[in-house]
């Protein structure tokens, strides 16, 4: 998923995109439990969006409280 996207976003929808996000961590780390041999760069992408996400955010959060 592309920053310019997500920024375009409001809070609500990211939070949505957020939820997913961590049920398909979830999911993959299961899948690595049980031994499925899941796609490993999934794993790096999932976690990079999610860090994407809570970064945006945290910064609409602030600019929320600031004015």
């Amino acid at each position: 998923m592309k920053i310019g996207d997500m920024k375009n976003k409001n809070m609500a929808e990211l939070t949505q995109e957020l939820h997913a996000l961590l049920k398909e961590q979830f999911n993959l780390r299961m899948q690595r439990s049980l031994s499925e041999a899941p796609k490993t760069h999934l794993f790096r992408r999932v976690k990079r969006d999610i860090a994407r996400i809570k970064t945006l955010l945290n910064s609409k959060k602030r600019e929320d409280n600031n004015g």
